[in-house]
């Protein structure tokens, strides 16, 4: 039995479950887990933790995340990502780099955050993405996030930029996407997401799905 921490680079348009289905076919290791799953549309750093390893998922969970986001004003979407339904437009105000940027500036700290409809939290037992599945929304409590720092990394007036967040565990990106246009006198979505971090796991660390035929694993 193997027991060792990698991370993988997972692809746009692959689940989180597609990466690991494909890693245990790949090398016949039966017992892996995650350390944090993402949203099929996004790609970036997912951890697998192997063998006895599984014990430092949580671990892992918890260190510091990071993403690059593109933001879309003036749309916004059930699921707050490209891939849900419409559900609002609404005229984009005239911005300046240094008003995103310090709207951007207000987030950062320890924030409530209001999870999405479309998450994995439970309610009375229930996903709450299968009780927005249904076309129905329900109240959720804010939630206690950290925001350690927001850079502004492009902008493309009138309606997209994009942010590399550095943040802690249990933040939702949707979320902030979402929050942010509100604060900008607007609706919007995230456009699209990369995690290019974890604690000290990172890109050139990771295992691609091209190089997965060719890797062997290893314990360290």
């Amino acid at each position: 039995m193997i027991d060792l921490v990698q991370p993988f680079w997972k692809p746009a348009d692959w689940t989180s479950f597609d990466v690991i289905r494909k890693v245990r076919n790949t090398t016949n290791i039966r017992k892996i887990g995650h350390a944090g799953t993402l949203d099929p549309f996004a790609e970036g750093i997912l951890v697998l933790c192997f063998g006895k390893a599984t014990k430092r998922v949580t671990e892992i969970m918890n260190q510091e995340k990071e993403y690059l986001a593109k933001v879309r004003l003036g749309i916004t979407t059930d699921t707050l990502d490209p891939t849900g339904r419409t559900t609002e437009r609404r005229p984009v105000p005239v911005l300046t780099e240094d008003t995103v940027v310090e709207v951007c500036n207000k987030f950062i700290g320890t924030i409530q955050q209001v999870p999405p409809m479309f998450s994995a939290l439970k309610r009375n037992g229930t996903r709450l993405y299968r009780i927005a599945r249904q076309g129905k929304s329900v109240p959720r409590e804010p939630r206690e996030v950290n925001i350690f720092s927001i850079d502004l990394q492009g902008w493309s007036p009138p309606d997209e930029f994009d942010i590399l967040i550095r943040c802690g565990k249990g933040t939702y990106i949707r979320s902030l996407a979402a929050d942010l246009a509100a604060d900008l006198g607007t609706v919007g979505h995230l456009a699209a997401l990369i995690r290019t971090r974890i604690g000290s796991f990172c890109e050139s660390d990771a295992i691609q799905m091209e190089q997965l035929p060719f890797w062997i694993p290893t314990e360290a």
